[in-house]
């Protein structure tokens, strides 16, 4: 199997595990909205795949996923798919040009996708809410970007980097130094 064909297989993967994992947490919304299970599959489609298929994985699932279960619902589906996006193409982006591919990699680009695509979140939110008493206030961004998201925030940073690093381990997605492998075995 070519690679490319492997990536689309993989992100088709990533695409159905993000379609999925939101059923284990969407019976109560708010452990739903503060474990963010849909920003995992795209996280790691954006470091295993690359940029291009996060891109693409992160902007479609909340569509498809408001499309075929109603959940999210629209505005918040929509804003969503930006915010996805993002996550998936800076967490790809950044991972790929690093120039070494470890732990300490992982961690700059899971951070600095968390940010982006939360600023991302409130410029969508603004332009579907618009702005002041009765749209998108300050107070609604700090309550959905940042605070009740810390507990997945938490999960993201602690997950995703000892997924990626068991995948270097089974060689399946082995960390990088100037662009050669590393070594998967810790010595």
């Amino acid at each position: 199997m070519n690679k490319s064909t492997k990536m689309l297989c993989y992100a088709a993967m990533f695409l159905a595990l993000g379609m999925v994992l939101p059923f284990f947490t969407g019976q109560i919304p708010q452990i739903g909205n503060m474990l963010l299970p849909m920003h995992i599959p795209v996280l790691l489609c954006g470091l295993i795949c690359g940029w291009q298929y996060g891109l693409a994985v992160g902007f479609v699932m909340p569509l498809l996923r408001h499309m075929l279960f109603g959940m999210p619902p629209l505005p918040t589906s929509a804003a969503m798919a930006f915010e996805l996006a993002t996550y998936g193409l800076v967490a790809g982006w950044l991972y790929a040009h690093s120039r070494w591919q470890c732990v300490v990699a992982l961690y700059r680009c899971l951070i600095t996708a968390m940010l982006a695509g939360r600023l991302v979140w409130g410029l969508a939110q603004v332009c579907l809410l618009g702005v002041g008493a009765s749209g998108f206030t300050w107070q609604m961004f700090m309550a959905g970007a940042l605070l009740n998201a810390i507990p997945g925030i938490i999960l993201q940073l602690i997950l995703l980097p000892a997924i990626m690093v068991a995948l270097h381990r089974t060689g399946l997605v082995p960390f990088k130094k100037d662009g050669q492998p590393m070594p998967s075995q810790v010595q």
